[in-house]
């Protein structure tokens, strides 16, 4: 089940809204491929962190 415009899996309810929309984006790709809804839920949240960290992290050397 895809989500959109506010409607996301429970886990990612207290994460911030940046980060959220990160996940339900890479986590709805996933399921596009055809991954398991669990599997695409835990994934997108992890990749998620990632590239926001990265991204804070060139935020601050630049």
């Amino acid at each position: 089940m895809p989500w959109y415009n506010g409607d996301y899996p429970p886990s990612y309810k207290n994460q911030p809204p940046k980060l959220r929309e990160k996940a339900v984006e890479i986590a709805n790709r996933l399921l596009e491929n055809g991954a398991a809804e669990g599997v695409a839920i835990a994934t997108g949240l992890k990749q998620a962190r990632e590239l926001l960290k990265k991204e804070n992290k060139k935020a601050k050397q630049g």
